[in-house]
């Protein structure tokens, strides 16, 4: 049996899929942590599994991730629903409640947050709600583990015994109750055709959805007796029909509350972040607070504990080499073999292992602004800014995301309603540095600005979201002209960060490293040195400009030559950096035959310290690996726009990276 997780955003839906399934899901204090299904099998049943679908408000589909929702429940055909609600904020959750009720499908309405409800005061009838429902009520704590068990044996009991909800209809009399029926009748045998909830399609078609239109084949004579009706509908009513439609569910919702629902005192937790909000969304401290924050995060992680962490473990992997070293050569291996063992993979995959405590320790702190609750806030002031480029605060979220990673940044634009909104995002994510580009970062700045690391690497992420709100403001007057769409985001309270939210972030940033590490860096070092160790007719050579790979970086060179580093070896670099960021590092140390200790050494033959900046500037810039753009061309859904974006993205790194070279050689 297949259950659709289904619930508003940050109601906790993303815990319940971790308590039902043992999953390790990450959970976030912000809307749209879920973009994309997941399915994970029930804890303790037999071929039960649970698809944790997008949060949305309503089954109207707004934007991508409501679409995904009511595909799945409409074209899966799930044998049960999970509808979990915040209990704290019940009459709103209900809305899509009502909705999901309509599809006659067997459900359990789930009500979370109880140990709050009950904190502050109040009370959930739990019996008397779900005799109004018409479907079995659950109250549990997803965080605490509370009640999971109960509800896994409802919604078992539910599915198998295939028992639909009993009420759907939530006005007995009126123009709205009419109407409903009318069209109820009127398409029964084409809902039922199919497999559709004939009401629920009713109420789809009511509100104009075109889609259900179309599903139900209705010809021109029955659309028009439709439209007919909810003219005179609205007429009666004196209200449009999704006016008029909502009216009625909220009555609804507001009946079985009254008659449920004892609210208690407002939350110690909601006071509490009201009165911080007074003072990190305040109008003029907000954005200095959390510039503020940031170069904190920063600092303490490349120059205090990431940064003295990595030279740790940089020091243990050059022992670890060194061993590796005298003990190929006690047993007298092949020369061959053990180059590719030394210099190509141990060498070329050890220095970017070296940077693993900076990306993990950048987490730490990121995720911990992230479970309080803080990057909420973060979004909602920073919506009067990016309205200025043409988006909305909402756009926010996938470019914070894109600090991260690329690829889920991309998805993450599929919660954006509009359409103009969601590409001129993803145009825009590629200018937030991903953590990939962190190694980078890392060997140069204390290769040729060790005493001002943290500010070259803060310098970095500005420039690069500055360039974005340069590219933003173009696009807005020629391609993407228009408005962006409204902004609303619920602010959840500012919560205690959660040690295993935290630790499975940190977790999962250092499996994707070090998987990264030992798949496509591996495999990268190791071509990088074949390429560099043989020539055109495989023959091994003992200088590595003679090598098929100097060939190959010479006819590239001269386009890096007005960047200030036409050195064939950091033409290759950014060549491997294709495949994945960290490349460039591996790519850099084979090349060198250099450690990471040396790594500072070996650059300052190939770069001045104004040339060094320039490639630092065109790594930030370039297009992102090809990962990155395979999600891209899929959210796109076009190769040749996708191509365009590549090409955008190089010519516009060569570019600045260009005019800052030159003007930078008029001063040194």
């Amino acid at each position: 049996m297949i259950f659709a997780l289904v619930g508003n955003q940050n109601c906790g839906k993303t815990t319940l899929f971790n308590c039902l399934t043992g999953a390790n899901q990450r959970v976030g204090n912000f809307p749209g942590v879920t973009v994309e299904q997941k399915v994970g099998v029930i804890k303790g049943t037999k071929d039960c599994s649970v698809v944790d679908l997008p949060g949305i408000y309503s089954i109207r589909p707004y934007s991508n991730e409501e679409i995904i929702t009511r595909d799945f429940i409409l074209n899966e055909k799930p044998d049960g629903i999970i509808n979990i609600l915040d209990a704290t904020n019940i009459e709103r959750n209900l809305y899509l409640t009502l909705q999901l009720l309509e599809l006659r499908i067997p459900t359990v309405v789930v009500l979370n947050m109880m140990d709050e409800v009950r904190g502050n005061g109040g009370t959930i009838n739990i019996k008397k709600m779900s005799e109004r429902l018409g479907v079995p009520v659950v109250p549990i704590s997803a965080a605490k583990n509370e009640g999971i068990s109960e509800l896994v044996d409802q919604i078992i009991h539910v599915a198998k015994n295939k028992i639909k909800p009993k009420v759907t209809d939530f006005c007995a009399y009126g123009p709205v109750h009419r109407c409903i029926h009318a069209v109820t009748h009127l398409i029964a045998d084409h809902a039922d055709a199919c497999g559709i909830s004939a009401r629920f399609a009713a109420i789809k078609l009511i509100e104009g959805d075109a889609y259900y239109a179309e599903k139900l084949r209705l010809n021109k004579n029955e659309l028009e007796m439709i439209e007919h009706s909810v003219i005179e509908m609205e007429n009666e009513e004196g209200l449009d029909r999704n006016a008029a439609l909502a009216n009625m569910r909220y009555s609804f919702i507001e009946a079985v509350c009254a008659e449920t629902v004892v609210k208690g005192r407002e939350s110690k937790e909601r006071l509490r972040s009201i009165k911080i909000d007074n003072v990190l969304t305040n109008k003029y401290l907000a954005l200095p607070i959390f510039l503020s924050v940031m170069f904190l995060i920063f600092w303490l992680t490349f120059n205090v504990i990431g940064g003295f962490l990595s030279d740790r473990l940089s020091e243990g992997i050059e022992i670890m080499i060194g061993l590796a070293d005298k003990a190929l050569d006690n047993y007298g291996i092949n020369p061959v073999v053990h180059s590719l063992v030394i210099d190509g993979v141990l060498t070329g995959v050890g220095n970017v292992l070296s940077f693993l405590p900076i990306i993990v320790t950048l987490f730490f702190f990121l995720s911990i602004l992230e479970d309080t609750g803080y990057m909420a806030r973060v979004a909602f002031v920073m919506d009067k800014l990016l309205r200025k480029i043409g988006l909305s605060g909402k756009s926010f979220v996938p470019m914070l995301i894109g600090f991260g990673c690329s690829v889920p940044a991309f998805m993450s634009t599929r919660t954006l309603t509009s359409e103009r909104d969601r590409k001129l995002t993803i145009l825009l994510v590629p200018y937030m540095s991903c953590s990939a580009k962190i190694p980078i970062y890392a060997v140069f700045s204390a290769a040729f600005f060790p005493e001002h690391r943290a500010m070259v690497m803060i310098g970095l992420y500005l420039i690069g979201i500055v360039l974005g709100i340069g590219f933003a403001l173009v696009m807005k007057h020629t391609i993407f002209q228009g408005k962006p769409i409204p902004f609303v985001m619920e602010l959840p309270n500012y919560r205690m960060p959660s040690p295993r939210s935290v630790l499975l972030l940190m977790w999962e940033k250092a499996k994707d490293f070090i998987e990264r590490a030992f798949t496509i860096i591996f495999l990268a070092t190791i071509v990088i040195w074949f390429l560099q160790k043989f020539d055109i007719r495989l023959n091994e050579v003992s200088d590595s400009a003679d090598s098929i790979l100097a060939h190959i970086g010479r006819l590239l060179a001269p386009i890096f030559t007005p960047l200030g580093f036409g050195d064939w070896r950091a033409a290759t670099a950014l060549i491997c950096g294709f495949s994945a960021k960290e490349a460039v590092v591996s790519t850099l140390s084979v090349l060198l035959d250099i450690n990471a200790g040396q790594m500072g050494e070996g650059l300052s033959q190939m770069f001045t310290p104004l040339a060094a900046f320039s490639f630092l500037l065109f790594t930030l810039l370039y297009t992102p690996c090809m990962a990155a753009v395979a999600t891209i061309r899929r959210e796109l859904n076009s190769g040749v726009k996708t191509f365009a974006v590549v090409i955008m993205q190089c010519f516009i790194a060569w570019l600045v990276a260009f005019v800052f070279y030159q003007i930078g050689s008029l001063f040194v």
